[in-house]
């Protein structure tokens, strides 16, 4: 079992789904990983639905704000990076030529967070935690184990994120493609790989969760029995599990990982 009661600065730790449907889209994570759901209000007619295994938070759904679908912003998931400092953090990813799109503000006594953009175009959120660390379970069967950016720029999204987080690069050669692994404190969580030659120009760079499960065959299996879509079907990564690339019924994308 892999719990924490804090993350190092840097890490992915909170993966949080923005959603068109957001009961439907809980009610298939649910029934996907088994997940329970903890209701928190959040003003007068929303809730903020976080979920829990083994009563204990490693993620969350919300449904998605207005500007954003009106922005023509398909469903997806959020990937927030715990930081020290909130506002420092959004300042020198400014100076390091990346954009603040939602400015640090406080989310009641649980943290203080920023919402901002690469400078390859890819949205990620950062968290400065008080009450609320985030996931306080990671890397085991239902949570998070794996954040992986597709992007536009490999080089200056690595320039980017090596500064400002202070991540460690690693390049895969034996792959078919490159593909860089970042480290925080010597772990390698995070994943970097250029957008493939066939995938619509249209479509920006991104940052995309995986999920670890016990048998990803099983768990894509469910997932479209439960409305979901293939993306990408169950494949082998060498030396490493198996994975797959699927979108929920509302088109928020997501990979499932089993560990090898």
């Amino acid at each position: 079992m892999a719990e924490f009661t804090s993350h190092q600065p840097g890490t992915f730790s909170w993966p949080e789904l923005s959603t068109s449907d957001q009961k439907g889209g809980v009610a298939f994570y649910k029934s996907l990983f088994g997940w329970d759901v903890n209701e928190q209000p959040m003003g007068p007619t929303e809730v903020y639905s976080m979920f829990q295994l083994r009563g204990k938070p490693i993620g969350a759904a919300a449904t998605q704000q207005a500007a954003e679908k009106q922005a023509g912003v398909p469903p997806h998931w959020n990937s927030y990076v715990t930081v020290t400092n909130a506002d420092e953090a959004a300042k020198k990813a400014v100076g390091l030529g990346g954009k603040v799109l939602a400015s640090p503000f406080d989310v009641m006594d649980a943290g203080r967070m920023a919402v901002l953009q690469d400078p390859t175009g890819a949205v990620f959120q950062i968290w400065q935690p008080i009450k609320h660390i985030g996931a306080t379970i990671l890397n085991e069967p239902g949570t998070l184990c794996w954040t992986e950016l597709t992007t536009s720029d490999t080089k200056s999204a690595e320039k980017f994120y090596t500064q400002l987080f202070g991540w460690t690069a690693k390049h895969s050669e034996a792959a078919p493609m490159e593909y860089t692994e970042f480290s925080v404190a010597g772990t390698p969580t995070i994943g970097m790989m250029a957008k493939p030659p066939n995938m619509p120009a249209h479509i920006p760079s991104y940052w995309m969760p995986y999920f670890q499960v016990d048998n990803v065959d099983a768990s894509t299996a469910k997932s479209t029995s439960l409305g979901g879509k293939v993306m990408v079907p169950p494949q082998d990564i060498p030396n490493a599990g198996r994975f797959a690339i699927l979108n929920d019924p509302q088109g928020a994308m997501f990979a499932v990982f089993q560990r090898k």
